[in-house]
């Protein structure tokens, strides 16, 4: 879920140059490329520019891509405050919990890469259709779910569902607006109202909770895919005449390696290292990023050039995007379990003690673009980890009768830290992609992203206390700043 990734849609305008692309949950936008080139991502499959429609059909068709977009964000944050309901009626076990939320983002960044292909093939606005009714349907079967294996799997479900969505969505835009200046103010609309989605999740959630328990949470989901279901049907259906190949053997290793990772990390830390289970999950891991390595270089449309990773400016992108979204989401899931288990908040007061952090995050993108345009994108991405730093700091004070203040105060500054850094970074990787890796760019930045957030919630997630996590969050982000600093150094 990236889910925050919609913040980067302004940024991306002040530099000039660069691509249209969701993030997961991101948008990057500018204004001078041409529709050939979103049309060349593979997070953003082609559909060929029709005749402008009706006013009120094109409303109604884009609030029908909002509302999908909307949905996939809100489901990105929603089940955070459900989670302590969650583990007591299903019994879930410690190392289970953190796979209901990571299930979902795990699934959503090793498909990003390969739904752009998929959406190419049998066209944007099947692919987006299929996916909302999925997804309605899997939500259900979410809330349902009478274990907590059961609801992994459906999360999973939901992970693969929201990846067909996002990339697709973008390619509706297009089409839908082929003047490219009403397209990119139509696209900021888009990532602005999509990303309340992501403010509203934690305080609806915690209302729901108290409402009639965590199942409520999954049942929000069918009437909006309904809603924009009928909603999207104006749009094209028009399929593109040379659809693109992808990497399908990369894409499965990509997905295992992260699967792989991820799990090792959680298994290690609920339950320690005396069992082999987290090493042979690491060692898989290991594994499949190498074979991916040999795969890359073998196949004609790899997922990941290895020209492109070459570029010192592109691996620091990249780090910056895995240290921000491994911050931000591990730290939700975190300070969401503290609030209700430590301080014994109920799950509407854990929503509320959130906006702290969630409404600026609705506003502040906006004015970064102005910050990229006068200083740079290079100068906000560090300062960016610099204030995650802070954060990191500021939450290893904080003890079980820490002042609420000071968790708002580092939540405010992990607003600004966040909406720093992925527009800023969406931007960057626009620019110092060469032209003709410029759409795989942008997908590589959305798994990296995804990757990030999975990484978060599993290592700040099984940590003793907000303590250890704020200890943990600040070792990393130092190191990210480093590696960041180092390798553009010598880009």
């Amino acid at each position: 879920m990236a889910l925050i990734d919609n913040a980067s849609a302004p940024a991306a305008e002040s530099v000039g140059t660069g691509t249209e692309t969701e993030t997961g949950i991101g948008t990057a936008r500018t204004t001078a490329r041409t529709a050939a080139d979103v049309s060349a991502s593979p997070a953003a499959p082609t559909v060929a520019a029709t005749a402008p429609t009706p006013r009120r059909r094109t409303r109604a068709a884009f609030t029908g891509i909002v509302a999908g977009n909307f949905m996939v964000l809100l489901d990105a944050s929603i089940l955070n405050v459900a989670l302590p309901d969650v583990r007591a009626d299903l019994h879930a076990s410690a190392a289970a919990l953190p796979w209901t939320v990571d299930a979902y983002t795990v699934v959503f960044a090793g498909l990003m890469l390969a739904s752009g292909a998929v959406a190419d093939r049998w066209g944007a606005r099947r692919v987006y259709q299929s996916a909302l009714a999925l997804f309605g349907l899997i939500s259900v079967f979410c809330a349902v779910a009478p274990n907590s294996g059961v609801l992994i799997s459906g999360r999973a479900l939901l992970g693969a569902a929201a990846a067909g969505m996002v990339p697709a969505s973008l390619a509706l835009l297009a089409g839908l607006y082929p003047d490219m200046k009403e397209r990119a103010k139509a696209i900021g609309a888009w990532a602005g109202l999509s990303c309340i989605g992501l403010a509203v999740g934690p305080v609806l959630g915690g209302a729901l909770v108290g409402l009639g328990g965590w199942r409520l949470v999954f049942l929000v989901n069918p009437p909006i895919a309904l809603a924009s279901w009928f909603l999207a049907r104006g749009l094209s259906a028009q399929r593109p005449a040379q659809p693109r190949q992808f990497d399908l053997a990369g894409l499965v290793l990509f997905t295992i390696g992260l699967s792989a990772l991820t799990y090792g990390l959680v298994d290690a830390g609920t339950e320690g290292w005396s069992r082999p289970a987290p090493a042979v999950a690491l060692v898989v891991a290991a594994l499949a990023f190498a074979a991916v390595a040999v795969v890359e270089r073998r196949v004609a449309a790899p997922v990941l050039p290895p020209d492109l990773l070459r570029l010192g400016r592109i691996r620091a992108n990249l780090v910056a995007a895995v240290a921000a979204n491994y911050v931000f989401y591990g730290l939700l899931y975190t300070l969401t379990l503290w609030l209700e288990n430590v301080r014994g908040l109920s799950p509407i007061s854990t929503g509320l003690a959130f906006l702290p952090l969630m409404l600026p995050m609705c506003v502040l993108p906006f004015y970064t673009s102005r910050l990229a345009h006068r200083f740079g994108a290079r100068p906000l991405i560090l300062l960016a980890l610099v204030a995650d730093i802070a954060v990191g700091g500021v939450l290893a004070t904080v003890g079980p009768h820490t002042s609420l203040a000071v968790v708002i105060g580092a939540q405010s500054l992990l607003a600004i830290g966040t909406t720093l850094a992925i527009p800023s970074i969406t931007a960057d990787m626009a620019v110092a992609t060469p032209q003709r890796f410029a759409a795989t760019g942008q997908g590589a930045l959305n798994a990296a992203r995804q990757a990030g957030s999975a990484l978060g919630v599993a290592v700040l997630g099984t940590l003793a206390g907000v303590h250890s996590a704020g200890i943990a969050l600040a070792v990393g982000a130092l190191a990210a700043l480093l590696l960041t600093a180092l390798t553009r150094r010598s880009a």
